[in-house]
């Protein structure tokens, strides 16, 4: 049988059969699918105006940086836990049958719709290993266009098929029910127009899992949604490094032409203001394409003069296609005149909920239709035809036209002009509260521009940013965009370089982006710059492109200004490898004076003819902190750690807890590199107490990373504390296995260990294997676990020598608190301290089978050690009160044998049947506990009298109190001498109250306690039927209570029976049934048929061909009554049962006189 897919469900139930038309509809539906992508990625416009050359998404398509989140982030804070991808199929990597929400976020312009394009193509035309090659379906839909959609399959309809294709909305609803493999990727989340509205509630929906929950969904998006589910995996887009640039100018621009590829990656060296904005693939490949096309491509001073020249470049294009001398001069005319436009673009993105599509005709209004034909023509906005929630006549859809930008960069653009003039016009009070309306984070290009457009009002715009806390840095690119020239804001770098710099976990992308780009102005204008601090916010660190890689994403290059450079973060991560790479990076730093790092313990040696030569000629230092403020250097002629300075390191508690494997595999690591070099170290540094806890893959990884190399580097471990993580003592490998699936080797550094965690089970075998473990830990002193009794003895020959002649200290907490050490001569548990040696009460409830199995164990081994057990409570748990084994069946599938120390016994739950058979076990098995004090049950009502004999003498001679608890809180004992059940406190036994029989889960259970009641003679006080539909049989000997298919039989205890159906219509037969059931059950006083909700129930007027039973009734003076009040309060009629005739409570008094 074929592996499936990893976006196909496994499940073992039978398959549900399919329409009869289903694969032939999903043929057509994948067909018509196909047909409607390949007109989507056919049609990439790598720049707008390059309409006659449009290419295949296949063709430019390359793949940029992507990177997955991992874990919850709690130990690294926010932002911190995210891997880099070797690729963008790595993005799927869900097992079968587990199907998955995606969401790929980026900023504008990263690629994220290009990308999905990519795999509608892999999709459409077969490419294998590509992630969707095995869907059976695969659905792309851009969320701008779902404006009043409420289904999916109205979305797959109206937007992907023709209109020539038969299937209907019904057909699509079948099919997507039907396909077991189907993957939906929505694009454009943040551009979705019901976003923020009750409308949307379909698509989030989708997003959340709450619809198509069998169906794998990718989501696009600038954000995160505002709700997710906690599982869903997080990716983001990075954007381009060299390689993927160098890629792209080589696969869609120039082809293999060396010379035309270093030509365009000179101009981008020449441009180094474009540096960042090149990152983004979008620009990137607009200036590749015009760095190509241009003769005439210049060097740019700033943002603003090559965003100019760019928009230039499309009217000239357009321009150079028309012979008419009149189109020449409108273009001319439009280029130039556009304030219209650039006051709609700057009204859209001002407004809480930015709009950047609109109306056609509301457009077309304001611009002039000449106008916008010819940004049309150019490609600066995009046309979409996208339907309405109106309908013709004929019912069909009615389709309109909407407006966008080619990007949104562009209607920044545009917007900037608009900007730029309000500053010039308004007051700083003013303009402040304008500007509030445009968070520099989202539009900070918007800022650019409008600084690059008009001096005037970029000083207005500068000065408020400089208000901003942290705007100073982004103040800096605006003052760039003015002039081009740094000499201008020299001053300004100066002041701000001369402290340190610092990028920091929590700061914005903007201002990482903007701190960045400081340090290269100040680079490439010979700035000093004192020092760098990178804190928590290190990636990689160094690239293969040989700069620091940021968690945002963004890269810090080399700077030949920088004096010192401080990386600090526990997440960091620096193999010999990358701390080569690091030392390169250095010497490209030509005035740095100092590296310093922080880590838990000094790095790895590094092989001195790597470090380069330059570091030593200029006494470079290399600095490490531990994170208990230790400092290392690196000797960089021989390159080795040394102490730089006194005191001892210490490392604090390292605890392995849960199931991470990545927390799990970092901690193993370091404790295995710790002990490695344990026997060069100097005594002096220590790792004070380390944990795993959690289930944070990357905190487990760093820890055990770590303590691997703290090991290595021969540093002592107080103490290694595992707390609900280990799965196995100790594998045949000889390591502890955690759940993470990571092994924790001996440590011959390390000083104690503690294991801790309910679910440990550590059998003779595995204990005795953990003792070897503990004796390849050379420096230990101390093991202890947790149980809740003490182990089996440990045959004496098998505890290793070692642990005899160091004296190692072995315990064992038990869950009542109280310790146990190990005697390493006799292999014997014996206690540690005073006190009694007692388990107090202990809870078994649900159906948690790992819980029960876990408890159960821990039982049988207190029992065989001889511990008394206070008290075992069963509740709602119990199966089969005792199976033919011997033992009590757990809803779990587990069983309880019998205990020779338990003392009390308690078995709870309404659920409970425990008919004579099963009682007379019960007991058989409490007479097998030795110790046994008490057993009490939980029933509605006493059970039936056991025989004598059939009750175990030693329950008699033990005097074991065996005791019944009703629901209604009446307590009986069964006499162990006669088998009866006694009352055991004062009051009448009867159930009281009443009993309600609904439509719930409890109909059944309530019953059979009825029936059993009625047959013990047990008075019941009234039963409530409600809501089941209850008709009688012919006969009356039951009530069918239709919705439950349940039915009651005759209750001969019964004293009044209630009935109520909300409105419901009862004709002549079915009221005689019922009175005819109630003639039977000879206790009933009183039978009524009330109204529920103000909803009476409808009877007939009068009741015929009943004389008989109506006689019965009234020879036991029986009252039947009928509420036929449709408000709160009560509205009586009465049966008479002489007539069949309903009457009123006024003639009833009436007669009641005359009769007297």
């Amino acid at each position: 049988m074929p592996h499936p897919s990893k976006f196909q469900r496994e499940d073992d139930s039978e398959p549900i059969p399919h329409p009869p038309r289903y694969k032939e509809h999903l043929q057509i539906l994948a067909a018509d699918l196909k047909l409607a992508y390949k007109a989507l990625y056919e049609s990439i416009q790598p720049i707008p105006y390059i309409r006659d050359r449009l290419y295949c998404v296949d063709k430019v398509f390359i793949e940029g940086g992507s990177e997955k989140w991992v874990g919850d982030g709690t130990f690294r804070g926010k932002g911190t836990s995210w891997v880099r991808l070797e690729s963008y199929k790595d993005i799927y990597t869900n097992p079968p049958g587990k199907p998955v929400r995606y969401i790929i976020q980026a900023d504008p312009g990263f690629g994220k719709t290009t990308q999905t394009l990519q795999y509608t193509f892999n999709w459409s035309t077969g490419v294998k290993g590509s992630p969707f090659s095995d869907v059976q379906l695969l659905i792309y839909l851009r969320l701008r266009q779902l404006r009043g959609v409420r289904s999916l399959a109205i979305a797959i309809r109206r937007y992907l098929l023709p209109k020539s294709c038969p299937l209907k909305i019904a057909d699509i609803r079948e099919i997507l029910e039907h396909t077991t493999s189907v993957a939906i990727i929505l694009d454009g989340w943040d551009e979705y127009p019901e976003l923020n509205t009750e409308l949307g509630g379909y698509m989030r929906d989708i997003i959340t899992a709450r619809a198509s929950p069998n169906h794998d969904v990718t989501l696009t998006t600038r954000y995160l949604p505002k709700e997710f589910p906690a599982t869903a995996r997080r990716v983001r887009l990075t954007g381009f490094d060299d390689q993927a640039r160098d890629q792209y100018i080589r696969k869609a621009v120039v082809g293999d032409s060396n010379e035309a590829v270093e030509q365009i990656k000179q101009r981008l060296k020449d441009n180094p203001v474009l540096a960042d904005l090149c990152q983004v693939p979008l620009f990137f490949v607009m200036f590749a394409h015009l760095a190509h096309e241009k003769e005439a491509f210049k060097r740019f001073k700033s943002v603003t003069e090559f965003f100019s020249f760019m928009i230039k470049c499309f009217h000239e294009h357009l321009r150079n296609k028309e012979e008419d001398p009149n189109v020449e001069r409108r273009s001319r005319q439009y280029e130039g005149v556009h304030e219209e436009l650039s006051a709609m673009a700057y009204e859209g993105l001002s407004k809480p909920d930015q709009q950047i599509v609109w109306k056609k005709e509301e457009l077309i209004r304001r611009l002039g239709e000449g106008f916008y034909e010819h940004h049309k023509r150019i490609g600066m906005l995009v046309e979409e035809e996208v339907i309405t929630d109106q309908t013709t006549a004929d019912g069909f859809d009615v389709y309109t036209s909407e407006i966008r930008f080619y990007h949104k960069l562009f209607c920044e653009w545009y917007a900037a002009y608009h900007l730029a003039e309000l500053a010039v016009t308004l007051d700083g009070a003013e303009l402040s509260s304008e500007l509030k309306k445009l968070d520099p984070y989202d539009l900070q290009y918007l800022y650019r521009f409008a600084c690059g457009l008009d001096p005037a009002a970029g000083k207005k715009i500068i000065s408020y940013l400089q208000s901003l806390q942290g705007g100073d840095k982004f103040a800096v690119l605006c003052i760039l965009e003015q002039t081009g020239e740094v000499d201008d804001i020299k001053e300004t770098v100066k002041k701000l370089c001369a402290d340190t710099v610092s990028i920091k976990m929590g700061d914005t992308k903007l201002l990482q982006r903007s701190t960045v780009q400081l340090l290269d102005i100040a680079s490439s204008h010979k700035i000093p710059t004192s020092r760098l601090h990178l804190n928590g916010c290190v990636s990689e660190a160094v690239t293969a492109g040989g700069y620091i890689l940021l968690n945002s994403g963004l890269h810090v290059p080399p700077s030949s200004t920088l004096e010192t450079i401080a990386i600090t973060g526990k997440n960091l991560d620096i193999p010999e490898e990358k701390m080569i790479g690091l030392l390169t990076y250095a010497k490209q730093c030509e005035q740095l004076k100092k590296l310093t790092l922080q880590c838990l313990i000094p790095l790895s040696a590094i092989p001195a003819e790597q470090i380069p030569l330059s570091l030593k000629t200029r006494n470079i230092e290399v600095l490490l902190l531990s994170l208990k403020e230790l400092v290392y250097h690196l000797n960089l002629i021989q390159g080795k750690w040394v102490k730089h300075g006194t005191g001892t390191a210490e490392i604090g508690y390292v605890r392995l807890h849960g199931g991470n494997q990545d927390e799990h595999e970092w901690m193993v690591r370091e404790l295995t590199r710790a002990s490695a070099a344990g026997k060069h170290g100097t005594g002096t540094v220590r790792i004070r107490d380390v944990g795993l806890r959690g289930n944070n893959k990357d905190e487990h990884e760093w820890r055990v990373r770590e303590l691997t190399r703290a090991s290595a580097a021969g540093i002592p471990i107080s103490c290694l504390h595992l707390d609900r993580c280990v799965s196995e003592a100790v594998t045949a490998s000889g390591n502890i296995l955690l759940y993470s699936g990571l092994h924790v080797p001996p440590s011959s550094t390390l000083e104690k260990i503690e294991i801790t965690g309910k679910s440990l089970d550590i059998p003779e075998q595995k204990m005795t294997e953990l003792l070897a473990y503990a004796g390849e830990c050379e420096r230990l002193e101390k093991l202890t676990l947790q149980c809740l009794v003490p182990l089996s003895a440990i045959p004496a020959e098998q505890i290793p020598p070692s642990l005899k002649t160091r004296n190692i200290v072995v315990l064992l907490h038990s869950l009542e608190g109280l310790v146990y050490d190990l005697n390493l001569i006799e292999g014997k548990w014996v206690k540690h301290g005073t006190g009694t040696v007692r388990i107090g009460d202990v809870g078994l409830r649900g159906n948690n089978k790992d819980e029960h199995e876990w408890i159960v164990r821990e039982l049988t081994r207190a029992s065989a050690a001889g511990i008394p057990i206070s008290c075992l409570h069963l509740d709602g748990c119990v199966s089969e009160a005792v199976k033919a084994s011997g033992n009590i069946l757990l809803n779990s599938g587990l069983h309880v044998p019998p205990s020779s120390t338990l003392e009390k016994i308690k078995i709870t739950g309404k659920s409970l049947d425990m008919p004579e058979q099963k009682m007379i076990g019960l007991l058989a098995y409490a007479g097998e506990c030795e110790r046994l004090e008490k057993l009490t049950l939980q029933c509605l009502i006493p059970l039936s009298a056991i025989p004598a004999e059939q009750i175990p003498p030693s329950l008699k001679t033990r005097n074991i109190e065996v005791l019944l608890l009703s629901l209604e809180e009446l307590v009986y004992q069964l006499n162990l001498i006669q088998g009866k059940w006694v009352k055991h406190s004062s009051g009448t036994a009867q159930i009281g109250g009443y009993v309600e029989l609904n439509r719930g889960t409890e109909i059944g259970w309530r019953v059979r306690e009825l029936t059993r009641a009625s047959a013990a003679g047990i008075p019941i006080a009234r039963v409530d039927i409600g809501g089941c539909s209850t008709v009688a049989d012919q006969s009356g000997s039951s009530l069918a209570l239709r919705r439950s298919q349940l039915s009651l039989p005759i209750l001969s205890t019964l004293q009044k029976l209630r009935i109520r159906d909300i409105g419901r219509r009862m004709d002549n037969t079915e009221v005689v049934g019922i009175l005819s059931y109630t003639a039977r059950c000879t206790a009933v006083k009183e039978l009524v048929f009330a109204s529920f909700l103000g909803s009476p129930m409808q009877l007939p007027d009068r009741v015929q061909g009943a004389e008989s039973i109506l006689s019965t009734l009234k020879s036991r003076n029986v009252t039947v009554k009928w509420d036929i009040s449709s408000s709160s309060s009560c509205s009586w009629t009465y049966l008479d049962l002489l007539s069949g005739r309903w009457e009123t409570e006024d003639r009833r008094r009436r007669k009641g006189c005359l009769i007297s």
